[in-house]
């Protein structure tokens, strides 16, 4: 396999460098997992006709799987460093398989939460935004921006890809064919990281992409626990300010999409008449034009001041949440509107996060610290997703929901703004 991977990147090389196969190949990987974790949103209806659950009682899967999708982060990134990329993401993959399927069999809802929740949760939590930001670090010296608003646009066509589909087929077949369609697309993408996936570019010996032509190989690895390099990163960045305006404004980027959006959407949709494959269309419509808007994020990511564009992200953000429940009425200038505003900025944050989180922390201990910052994402969507689904068992409606949603999203735009004011040096490692 090593042999294989080293021939193709001899081949490549003369042409493009093969930080874009790494780039393609994390992309599916990210791809799949997104359609993996939009999926529970496709069959909470059918899954509360089917077992009689109320929403509550899903939605708290749900959270748990949001949250230790985020916990997981930090944790994966330091095992990458001590076990191996490759290794981790395969180990991921197989898991996050076997757990999807066995999903079909569930009957209880403590099975729901075992394996939707904690076995989900954990596996998707080493196959996503923290794979992107280590796999951009190690590849790129330049184009970074670029690179990561590819990769984070993976969710968006995660979106676009799967979410009619599966509505479809919950719709005419239920939802136990739904989650053995998705453990057959995960399964087979564990070949094409096998392959395709090298550890660094040391390893097919490259350097990063834009470094000189007689710069150095960095080969770099660790005999370390993971666990102790993932609480030295968390020691040293909590120390900084810096770190905390990242986590609360990541917190409240995962609260306003992943959270509330992702997990609540196409049920808000049946609340005013529509069935699931229109309410999954629309958040197909918006992952489509997310597609855009996260790529165009990080071209401009690398050209522009990180902590405006962060600003604009979640001002326009917070504006489209408070406008949606009157969306719904306005036929042309409702439902169109939303999409086209929050579809455009659904995840663009991520990037610009990205970019500061290593201008503040550095290349080496970035993205284990953007792994932390991807726990407040999780923290906050899963505080969403679970408040949200109480909100509206209580109220009857999503209303008070979205417009919590879309004030904390004006709050984190004046926070953000306040982000890498002056360079702040880490923490030196013991």
């Amino acid at each position: 396999m090593q042999a294989f991977t080293q021939w193709l990147g001899k081949r490549t090389g003369s042409r493009f460098h093969y930080a874009w196969i790494a780039v393609a190949a994390t992309f599916l990987v990210m791809l799949v997992t997104a359609g993996t974790r939009g999926t529970p949103s496709v069959m909470m209806v059918e899954l509360e006709k089917a077992f009689g659950w109320d929403r509550a009682t899903i939605s708290l899967a749900l959270s748990i799987n949001l949250a230790l999708f985020g916990l997981m982060g930090p944790f994966a990134a330091a095992a990458m460093e001590r076990f191996g990329l490759r290794r981790a993401v395969l180990s991921a993959l197989v898991v996050l398989a076997v757990a999807v399927g066995l999903s079909s069999l569930m009957r209880a809802s403590w099975q729901m939460w075992v394996l939707w929740g904690f076995v989900v949760g954990c596996a998707t939590g080493v196959t996503s935004m923290t794979l992107g930001a280590t796999v951009v670090n190690r590849w790129f010296k330049e184009r970074r921006g670029l690179a990561m608003g590819i990769l984070t646009a993976s969710t968006a066509t995660g979106q676009l890809v799967f979410l009619p589909l599966l509505a479809w087929v919950v719709e005419r077949f239920g939802w136990q064919p739904v989650v053995l369609i998705v453990a057959v697309a995960i399964a087979l993408i564990v070949p094409l990281v096998f392959l395709l996936l090298p550890e660094r570019p040391a390893s097919l010996s490259l350097r990063l992409y834009g470094e000189a032509e007689n710069a150095p190989l960095f080969n770099d690895s660790t005999r370390r626990n993971p666990i102790a390099i993932a609480f030295g990163a968390l020691g040293r960045a909590v120390k900084v300010r810096d770190f905390w305006l990242l986590f609360a404004s990541f917190f409240v980027c995962g609260a306003s999409t992943n959270g509330y959006i992702g997990t609540h959407f196409i049920a808000m949709c049946g609340d005013y008449g529509m069935g699931p494959v229109q309410g999954a269309s629309i958040l197909a419509a918006m992952g489509a034009l997310d597609l855009v808007g996260t790529t165009a994020s990080g071209w401009l990511s690398d050209r522009f001041n990180n902590r405006v564009l962060l600003f604009w992200y979640y001002g326009l953000r917070g504006l489209a949440l408070i406008y949606l429940p009157w969306a719904f009425g306005l036929s042309y200038f409702g439902l169109p509107v939303f999409a086209l505003f929050y579809g455009l900025d659904w995840i663009a944050t991520v990037p610009p996060t990205v970019r500061l989180t290593t201008d503040v922390f550095g290349r080496q201990d970035a993205p284990i610290v953007f792994g932390w910052i991807v726990a407040g994402h999780q923290l906050g969507a899963a505080c969403a997703a679970l408040v949200a689904g109480m909100l509206r068992n209580s109220l009857g409606t999503y209303t008070v929901a979205t417009m919590i949603s879309g004030g904390l999203c004006l709050v984190a735009a004046v926070l953000v703004l306040r982000i890498y004011r002056r360079p702040q040096p880490m923490p030196a490692a013991a």
